[in-house]
């Protein structure tokens, strides 16, 4: 396990509103974001098919979407796990959740499915050490330390399988409110919640406003359902054919309306021509 984490990267470069601060104020934001129901549907046929876990075709997900926003090939987030795994504990009141690192290799560019089977593969091996006290990792591998990050990773990844039922208390309507701060405690916190008897699943992202702004978090959130829906839609396709623009961040990109032709197909068309219209 040690050897499997020896030389994570110290930070995950992705690119920010503001550069770091020497010491995080923790104040953070939400952006909101739904997996629509065909996506959903979509996640669990893949899942049987590769044996794997919804939260594992998540996982794949985000680590592509991280890796194509200039995370690298060495994508390394982490997730809560909790910590109930002896059965001693099952009556016991208390607080178990345990910090798990899920580190994936992302190089020579692999479909989504070969990507998702990376990812089965590398969680399956990580969730064997679940038990081991995240401080305990911290000091056996001993990373170079900074008060401006968390340590080991950055980024975290919650999945939720909610099956609470409604409450049902005479003569009053009731509904369920999420409830939350205003605090970061990492750069990026995504949730996502699958709610009982509801097709599609529920996002929030939660993020550091010292690094970043609420439309660059919403366009996160965003990313990661378009990449998600594509993935699922065509997991054979290499990672980096998979959209993870809207059509208007496309077109901002390349100077032109959204909506105006593009002269690829012309087969009169010349190179400087070409580059003319872009």
């Amino acid at each position: 396990w040690r050897t499997a984490l020896a030389g994570l990267p110290a930070e995950l470069p992705l690119p920010t509103d503001r550069p770091r601060p020497p010491a995080p104020s923790h104040r953070g934001g939400f952006a909101r974001f739904t997996v629509p129901p065909e996506t959903h549907t979509a996640m669990r046929a893949l899942a049987r098919t590769e044996s794997t876990s919804l939260f594992m075709v998540a996982h794949a997900a985000l680590a592509a979407l991280l890796s194509r926003t200039g995370g690298g090939h060495d994508i390394v987030v982490g997730t809560p796990v909790a910590g109930r795994h002896d059965t001693a504990l099952d009556d016991l009141v208390g607080f178990f959740v345990n910090n798990l690192v899920l580190r994936t290799d992302l190089s020579g560019d692999p479909t989504f499915r070969e990507l998702l089977r990376r990812v089965r593969e590398t969680d399956l091996a990580a969730y064997a050490h679940a038990d081991v006290p995240f401080e305990h990792l911290v000091d056996a591998l001993a990373p170079h330390r900074s008060l401006a990050r968390h340590p080991l990773f950055q980024v975290m990844l919650a999945y939720e399988n909610r099956q609470a039922g409604e409450i049902g208390l005479p003569g009053l309507t009731t509904t369920t409110v999420p409830a939350f701060g205003r605090s970061a405690k990492f750069d990026l916190t995504f949730t996502l919640a699958e709610r009982a008897g509801a097709d599609g699943i529920e996002g929030v992202l939660e993020y550091a406003e010292d690094l970043f702004d609420p439309a660059t978090a919403q366009a996160l959130a965003d990313r990661l359902v378009r990449l998600l829906t594509e993935a699922v839609a065509a997991p054979s396709t290499p990672l980096h054919r998979l959209e993870i623009l809207s059509p208007a961040e496309r077109a901002a990109l390349l100077g032109r309306p959204e909506d105006a032709e593009c002269p690829h197909g012309d087969a009169s068309a010349t190179l400087p021509g070409l580059f003319a219209a872009v």
